[in-house]
């Protein structure tokens, strides 16, 4: 068996961490930190892991930490770079599902991110952590940068097109609706049920930290600067996320079937992308608890611009199921191990 420990267990990213490693096959969870919750057990924080976990909250201490194989940090972004330099040092491989390592960029990083970077000659070394495109590289990494929610959601759905050189990569647009457990278990206004609740809003137009990190990751898929317009949204649901992604096609001579088939080629070998058939509509229930991006691709009225649907679950393949898929390839385990659970439906 080998071990991992979780920084920051108590926010919705740290639970789910639980919940999926709980019925993973090689894995034991042996130290989980909450420096506002030490001392209390797993499940007298979250009853619905009772009888899943004999561990308590404690302090988030090197020592304790470095003897794990492997680290998740499940914190607010600027944590995990004060503490991985040791941990890597020790010998414990790391996975940041925070912002630290996503942009290579430190000073874009730190315009979006309101801080300075505590070991940029690290970020060099993070490898991103999207298996659909860097999964040999992330089986050789010490230190994973696990995506953004709302990037994974729109890279899987443009990725395709842009490495084939099917679509205008200047004038992009990604129109994404995300469940309120993304803004975090935090108390805030904005997702107290009056608020969010019977609502529907865009936010971050002007700019949203995920924008950089999108545009960065695909503009080395193009080989060069891309022009994206992101909107996120907050809709009144928990869990998932849709984004509905334009582009315009180069070229009217290639068929919809065609770039269908070249979709289905691209994920053949990726267990956690479904290319739906043509003129599907995927839901975000229809993903809701699993690690699945389902992907539907539409051409309407069959002129030059092509849409394409993708929806996730934000905690999963946006978040926890990510970064145990990223486990998985960095412990040399089996790819899908811990990650076969159906979605949810109702």
């Amino acid at each position: 068996m080998k071990k991992v420990a979780i920084v920051g267990g108590t926010g919705y990213t740290g639970v789910e961490l639980l919940r999926l490693l709980a019925r993973h096959p090689s894995i034991e969870v042996c130290a989980i930190t909450s420096r506002s919750e030490a001392g209390k057990a797993v499940a007298e924080v979250y009853p619905s892991l009772r009888g899943e976990y004999d561990l308590a909250f404690t302090e988030p201490a090197t020592e304790t930490l470095a003897q794990a194989d492997l680290v998740f940090f499940a914190t607010p972004n600027g944590v995990a770079m004060k503490q991985v330099p040791d941990l890597l040092a020790a010998g414990a491989k790391v996975i940041d599902l925070a912002a630290d390592f996503r942009i290579q960029d430190i000073d874009v990083w730190s315009h979006w991110y309101g801080m300075s970077h505590s070991c940029p000659k690290l970020v060099a070394q993070a490898v991103y952590g999207l298996p659909e495109v860097n999964k040999v590289a992330i089986k050789n990494a010490s230190l994973v940068a696990n995506p953004g929610c709302y990037p994974t959601a729109v890279q899987l759905g443009l990725l395709p097109l842009i490495e084939q050189g099917l679509i205008d990569t200047q004038h992009l647009v990604a129109d994404c609706k995300s469940g309120v457990s993304g803004a975090g278990r935090g108390a805030a206004v904005g997702s107290l049920l009056c608020e969010a609740g019977d609502n529907f809003k865009a936010y971050g137009v002007a700019g949203h930290r995920h924008l950089p990190e999108i545009k960065e990751r695909i503009s080395v898929a193009n080989g060069g600067a891309v022009g994206l317009t992101f909107v996120p949204h907050l809709v009144p649901m928990i869990r998932g996320i849709h984004a509905t992604l334009y582009a315009r096609l180069l070229t009217q001579h290639e068929s919809l079937e065609s770039i269908q088939a070249r979709f289905e080629a691209r994920y053949s070998e990726h267990p956690f992308v479904d290319v739906m058939p043509l003129g599907s509509h995927p839901e975000t229930r229809s993903v809701r608890g699993s690690n699945m991006c389902r992907i539907a691709l539409h051409q309407p009225q069959g002129e030059d611009t092509l849409v394409i649907l993708s929806a996730i679950d934000n905690l999963v393949k946006g978040a926890a199921g990510q970064a145990i898929h990223n486990m998985n390839l960095m412990l040399g385990l089996e790819e899908t191990a811990g990650l076969n659970s159906v979605p949810l439906a109702p």
